[in-house]
């Protein structure tokens, strides 16, 4: 394309735009800002119902009007959108050609000129050193040296990358602006790969995904060992839905425990919460008399009444005690300031002696078969190479779980507010936001996952006071291998599920393997340490 040509269709894409933008300005525009002043006018404090009433007949009038003027240019709106959008194809694509072109030689000079500077750097280094200067005042100047060469050479590539991205970006946002503000999901996907290649180092990325390209390479050596070993096929759907059904009532450990390391605290009660809550349930969903006394009181019968009530029952009791005991430790952090560690250490304590006391350390025993294969079965979805493939039900509630987390997180005042306090208390105090109203949410918050993770936990095992014993620490190494940073506010709901699913599947897989329980405590320790460490060095990077 010759320079005129070029030029030319820059001129029309130009005229294009202008026309497009006053045929919008007269309808779709005006619209959108009529839109604006109705709604200020009717929440207006400063006029009356009457001159109220008179703005609004005008405006209304007027939107009408702008909508009729849409109308009436809709198809030469888009005529013209659909014309401007391929010139800006044929424009951008020299345009960006020729940046990168122009760019790309600079770079290749940038570097030339930076080899040949070195060349007379480390030549006037051995002048030196043969003249009999010092050595190690040698040694320190051409360091020097190079250091600052590197760096403008480094700032120039920089500066030519800069450009390039820019004039793709131009193109992105004229795009924006020839649809009136919308985008293309073609082309925000091709501005996210774009993006990420041109903002890619390779010690950042080893940074942020070190640790999970490990385990990934771990779990590919354990898939390719198992049959070696005689163990058998480990990347199955069965054995995929297993691990699916272990993490899931861990997930809503996790998910609570997350919203704690958000605000740079921790949780070191939640595997007696799991106790508390699967404790209850065993006692009220259990076939027939209980063998087991609470406090000297019972034993009880509860086969009498109706099924919902019993479910009913035994999920409100282990959410209410999960969070009474979890907004007990709350008060004293929100209150008092004392470091969660502290306040849910004391509470894990107290649940522990009150449970094993409470029943003398006895299992409550397996809970109604009907009740458990009603929430805690699976779905028989049919036979896979000659085996059987079911689907654990435990796995919905799991989801919504996690749906429910990610919507609070992401989607709410509340959820915006622990990212600020977590991140800096006294700035969030500042901006008005209640620190304490926050940190006792998010223990209440706790607690109630917490409590319908130990109802579920009971459609596993036989429950009993030791129950849940560690599970705290798997929950929050989940969250720090997940990427929830315990220097606060820092982190994403999905980063908890993916540390589950990670833990849950590292154990699984050893187990599978046929590695000793004892030495899975060392991967797991080591995994912990890292992900810690990589979480700090990212954090004083920033600092």
């Amino acid at each position: 394309m010759s320079d005129n040509n070029f030029e030319a269709i820059g001129t029309q894409l130009t005229k294009l735009k202008d026309a497009l933008f006053e045929l919008r300005e007269k309808g779709e525009i005006k619209r959108t800002i009529i839109k604006e002043d109705i709604k200020r006018v009717k929440h207006s404090k400063f006029l009356s119902a009457q001159e109220k009433e008179a703005e609004l007949a005008d405006l209304h009038q007027a939107f009408d009007a702008a909508v009729a003027e849409t109308e009436k240019n809709k198809a030469e709106v888009a005529r013209l959108q659909k014309d401007a959008l391929a010139l800006s194809k044929q424009f951008y694509a020299q345009k960006i050609a020729e940046v990168k072109k122009r760019e790309n030689e600079k770079i290749a000079q940038f570097k030339q000129e930076h080899a040949e500077a070195k060349k007379v750097i480390i030549e006037a280094y051995t002048k030196d050193i043969a003249s009999g200067v010092s050595s190690q005042q040698a040694k320190a100047e051409k360091k020097s040296k190079l250091f600052e060469l590197d760096t403008k050479c480094r700032s120039n590539i920089e500066r030519s990358n800069e450009e390039k991205n820019k004039a793709y970006l131009e193109e992105v946002q004229t795009n924006i602006q020839l649809r009136n503000g919308k985008t293309s999901i073609l082309e925000d996907w091709n501005l996210a790969v774009h993006e990420y290649i041109y903002k890619f180092k390779l010690s950042s990325f080893l940074l942020e995904n070190g640790l999970y390209l490990a385990i990934l390479i771990f779990f590919i050596f354990c898939i390719i060992v198992a049959p070696l070993k005689g163990s058998g096929q480990l990347l199955t759907i069965p054995n995929i839905f297993t691990i699916l059904e272990q993490s899931s009532t861990r997930m809503f450990y996790a998910l609570g425990v997350a919203g704690l390391i958000l605000l740079a605290g921790t949780d070191l009660s939640v595997g007696r919460m799991v106790a508390l809550g699967s404790v209850i349930t065993g006692l009220i969903l259990h076939p027939g008399e209980n063998i087991v006394t609470f406090f000297g009181m019972g034993p009880w019968n509860f086969v009498g009444m109706p099924m919902f009530l019993r479910l009913s029952m035994a999920l409100i009791i282990s959410i209410v005690l999960c969070v009474l005991f979890s907004t007990f430790a709350g008060m004293f952090t929100a209150k008092l300031k004392i470091h969660p560690f502290i306040s849910t250490l004391s509470t894990q304590l107290i649940i522990y002696g009150l449970l094993f006391f409470g029943t003398s350390g006895t299992p409550v025993g397996s809970i109604d078969s009907n009740i458990k294969d009603l929430l805690g079965g699976r779905w028989i979805l049919g036979v896979l190479n000659g085996e059987l493939v079911t689907f654990p039900k435990l796995i919905i509630p799991a989801v919504i779980a996690i749906i429910v987390a990610y919507f609070i997180w992401n989607k709410t005042t509340f959820g915006k507010n622990m990212y600020a306090v977590g991140g800096n208390q006294e700035a969030a105090a500042v901006s008005g936001i209640s620190v304490f109203k926050v940190t006792m949410g998010v223990f209440i918050m706790a607690g109630i996952f917490y409590g319908i993770g130990a109802f579920l936990e009971a459609f596993r095992a036989n429950a009993s006071a030791g129950t849940g014993q560690g599970y705290e620490l798997d929950a929050i190494a989940a969250c720090v291998v997940g990427g929830i940073s315990f220097n606060g506010g820092i982190g994403k709901i999905g980063g908890a599920v993916i540390g589950v699913i990670i833990f849950t599947s590292l154990t699984y897989c050893l187990t599978f393997l046929g590695i000793d329980t004892n030495l899975q405590f060392v991967f797991k320790g080591l995994i912990i340490i890292t992900a810690v460490a990589l979480d700090s060095v990212k954090y004083l990077k920033k600092k």
